[in-house]
């Protein structure tokens, strides 16, 4: 008899997973029901912000079609919410009053936005009341109110300094609209970035044509008009920035309380083992941003270092083909047969890397220390561990700053800011704990004027990984681009490479134009 899996939510990292099982399905293993509480089938939501500064349609973003999975036997269910998880009776109890069994069930419920306390705002993470001109910019809806402000080139006010706010921010900007960034920190990306890199990309983000408010603290929003619309974001020194629409872009907070609510122990997430198995309860299973991995093993190192979520869509998407695997095991050879399968691969440091035309930016590890810094450079060589070297150098005028942290010749962290060439070679020797050159100048040459043609490096090795969400290397999309492969969407099609945040879509597109360039001469 087949295995029932629910799904519960229908994001980029459950469209994963359903897509994996497929075959399981087609076989007669499984039987699949997804459960999505919005009415679009999974699209992808970090390339959101693209759609709404106009640069991208829904349709681009959709990555699973509810009618093709339904076809393949796959039960869908779009519009409808959880209402809470009957664990004795191992039921989904559905808004739409139904309540479908499960033998397994997985946690894809991802994140929502934070919604900070503001004077105006409600903050309620579950029924969150934004006035209008307010927006978090997490879903098509939210991207289509950023659409229209765009387009009549609004004051568009963006809070937050990270990732996605800046983003939004340079794009919004370059599309027409008139854009603050307001963030608390000294500069943005404050939790990821050092005083120097922070110093010279406020900068370039002033070049690019956002303002920037730095060390403002927002206490509330001003309102106008006969609907109460956003007209100013409030500071506590008395000021006030005006402005048509406010763009939310405070962070995110892992979806737990349908865990919660059945009585599964959480932290920042749903707190899983290394096969994704939630405490107590085997046949239940978390995988995305809802996820935290640390198992109960208080000896494992591992585990004691978690720092929760990721909040990246690449672990989520590995975690979902992992469990797949595990999950096709378990129906069709048993618990045995499943506890076989190695364990989920420890994931890697994250690399922050800015998508924005006119700024590059790639930041790794740990930057904390100055050169000049001696109780952090020495820190850790009392154990035998060997000292730490800062190398930086910084050209304000330019927009150019590399900030380069080794311990024994390893790079520990990396900031780049406008060094595009140098950014890939270092963010190459970052991922494979590679040693850099005695003569740390060589790698700021690859951006130097003689390099700009022909250059080498780490954009001519085959083997590196383009795209990190999904994990496929210049090799694998090369070899897309011969089966005939000739745009980004091909490409993405074939090998999913560029499916995830779209930072590699230029990269993408430079092996697909050497190809069609060196054609002639073949």
């Amino acid at each position: 008899m087949s295995e029932r899996i629910v799904v519960v939510g229908f994001g980029p990292v459950a469209a994963r997973l359903v897509d994996e099982l497929v075959p399981a399905v087609r076989s007669g293993l499984v039987q699949l029901l997804v459960i999505g509480q919005e009415a679009e089938a999974a699209y992808n939501r970090v390339m959101v912000a693209e759609f709404g500064v106009g640069r991208t349609t829904a349709e681009a973003l959709a990555i699973a079609d509810a009618a093709e999975l339904t076809a393949n036997g796959v039960e869908v269910r779009l519009g409808v919410k959880v209402k809470r998880i009957d664990r004795a009776r191992q039921q989904v109890v559905l808004s739409d009053g139904t309540s479908p069994g499960y033998d397994r069930l997985v946690f894809a419920t991802g994140s929502r936005p934070v919604i900070p306390n503001l004077r105006g705002l409600n903050p309620d993470p579950s029924r969150p009341v934004l006035p209008v001109g307010v927006t978090a910019l997490r879903d098509l809806r939210d991207a289509s109110v950023l659409k229209e402000a765009v387009a009549g080139r609004k004051k568009v006010v963006v809070l937050g300094g990270g990732v996605l706010g800046l983003e939004t921010a340079l794009a919004a900007a370059e599309e027409g609209a008139q854009t603050t960034v307001v963030h608390n920190g000294p500069f943005p990306l404050g939790r990821n970035i050092d005083r120097g890199g922070g110093a010279v990309l406020s900068s370039s983000l002033r070049a690019g044509g956002v303002r920037v408010a730095g060390n403002a603290r927002s206490i509330g929003i001003e309102t106008a008009g006969p609907d109460g619309s956003f007209s100013a974001l409030l500071l506590d020194d008395g000021s006030a920035i005006d402005g048509d629409l406010l763009v939310l872009s405070c962070g995110v907070r892992p979806r737990i309380e349908l865990a919660e609510g059945c009585g599964l122990p959480t932290a920042t997430g749903i707190l899983v083992d290394h096969h994704l198995r939630t405490y107590h309860e085997p046949h239940m299973f978390a995988i995305g941003d809802c996820a935290e991995v640390r198992c109960a093993d208080t000896d494992c190192l591992e585990c004691r270092n978690a720092t929760g979520p990721s909040g990246l869509v690449g672990p989520g998407w590995r975690q979902a083909e992992w469990l797949a695997e595990y999950l096709t095991l378990l129906a069709d050879g048993g618990q045995e047969a499943a506890d076989s399968l190695a364990p989920l691969p420890a994931e890697k440091p994250g690399i922050v890397v800015l998508k924005a035309r006119g700024i590059n930016l790639a930041v790794a590890g740990d930057n904390s220390a100055e050169p000049w810094d001696e109780e952090l450079l020495n820190s850790g060589s009392a154990n035998g561990r060997p000292r730490r070297h800062v190398s930086q150098w910084a050209d304000p005028e330019h927009g150019r700053y590399v900030k380069m942290t080794t311990r024994g010749g390893v790079l520990e962290g990396l900031v780049t800011v406008g060094m595009p060439r140098t950014a890939a070679e270092l963010v190459l020797l970052f991922e494979r704990g590679a040693e850099l050159p005695a003569d740390r100048s060589l790698l700021l040459r690859l951006d130097g004027p003689d390099q700009l043609e022909g250059a080498g490096g780490a954009n001519s090795d085959p083997n590196r990984t383009v795209c990190r969400c999904a994990g496929v290397s210049g090799t694998v999309i090369e070899d897309a681009v011969l089966d005939g492969c000739s745009t980004v969407p091909d490409v993405s099609k074939a090998t999913r490479a560029g499916t995830g945040c779209g930072g590699c879509h230029s990269d993408i597109k430079d092996i697909i134009e050497k190809h069609f360039q060196a054609a002639p001469a073949a």
